[in-house]
């Protein structure tokens, strides 16, 4: 649950971040989720991430060009700066918005004209912090409660989603199997960790193209997007608000449980290596939160990624400029 006040040490950073940021950046800096109180961090790790997209009109000059891509996510356990920009003289502006509320972050990109063979590049260069999350203590993990009532912004969590059946007779199945035997004086944290524990002896894991948690289901083994789409579907099915977690090449689960003075907390569940349930050993760059996204230039589909996308007007006889993304770990 969303904390109305931030800490002085909080307010603080947050005035000194913006002071640094560059223009572009500087009325768009989100304030890390709050989410943080009872949650315990390991060591930071540093990194750089840039992440931009290069132009060319390829096949004729091309007006009022439009291209998003996502940034790293400032969230509860990450923190983000800009640390340089290269913007060619044919990018009119840059722009940041979120989606979903928290759930990403994208960079617009907007070229008013681009002549014929032309190439525009915008790419941003960030300085990206962050950290494992580490498990609770027993009596910590006990005290966690599945929400009773929900908010709207949890409730998009709950549904079924992109690739996430959580609905589905074949899911609602495993979820009472998982919970069939589970003694009444289980907390509500070790329920949850039934439904995890029984994913990762029901779905071996594979490398191979994304699944959704039914396709999963049926063949008996996936990759971490398969994974991470069970667990999250018989958290759901179960009344757990669980979402994907998207990193730089990898996928996991995050589920949401609240204390006893009602303030929630998301947890992470690893669906690929060792063994990690609330917590994350690893600290990856972060780039969205979430499984079912809205684009206001794509408001008909459904979106279980904000993927790169672009938009524009060919000039007579011309055809789509060329775009190639980069997102890539320094």
């Amino acid at each position: 649950m969303r904390s109305t006040y931030l800490t002085a040490a909080a307010a603080l950073l947050a005035a000194l971040l913006t002071a640094a940021l560059p223009r572009a950046a500087l009325a768009q800096l989100k304030e890390a989720e709050p989410e943080t109180e009872g949650v315990v961090f390991g060591e930071p790790a540093v990194g750089r991430f840039k992440v931009g997209a290069e132009i060319t009109a390829s096949r004729g000059a091309v007006k009022n060009i439009r291209a998003m891509v996502a940034v790293p996510l400032e969230c509860a356990e990450q923190e983000v700066r800009i640390a340089e920009e290269e913007f060619s003289s044919e990018v009119d502006s840059v722009e940041y918005r979120m989606l979903n509320g928290d759930g990403a972050r994208q960079m617009v990109i907007n070229i008013p004209f681009l002549a014929a063979g032309a190439t525009a590049r915008a790419v941003v260069t960030y300085d990206v912090t962050t950290r494992p999350v580490l498990p609770p203590e027993d009596d910590q993990a006990a005290a966690y409660k599945i929400p009773e009532k929900p908010d709207r912004r949890l409730r998009r969590y709950l549904t079924a989603s992109p690739y996430i059946e959580s609905r589905h007779g074949t899911v609602r199945k495993l979820h009472r199997e998982a919970l069939a035997e589970a003694d009444e004086d289980l907390s509500d944290w070790q329920r949850v960790e039934l439904l995890y524990d029984k994913m990762l002896e029901t779905i071996e894991y594979i490398e191979g193209d994304d699944k959704s948690a039914l396709q999963t289901l049926r063949d008996g083994n996936a990759d971490c997007h398969g994974r991470s789409a069970v667990f999250i579907a018989l958290c759901r099915s179960a009344g757990v608000p669980a979402r994907v977690v998207w990193v730089n090449n990898h996928c996991y689960a995050e589920f949401y449980l609240e204390d006893e003075a009602g303030e929630g907390r998301w947890f992470p569940a690893e669906s690929a290596g060792s063994r990690a349930f609330g917590e994350m050993p690893l600290a990856r760059v972060i780039l969205q939160k979430g499984d079912s996204f809205t684009v206001p230039e794509r408001r008909r589909d459904k979106l279980r990624y904000a993927t790169d996308f672009m938009i524009g007007t060919p000039m007579p006889g011309s055809g789509q400029p060329k775009a190639k993304y980069i997102r890539e770990q320094l």
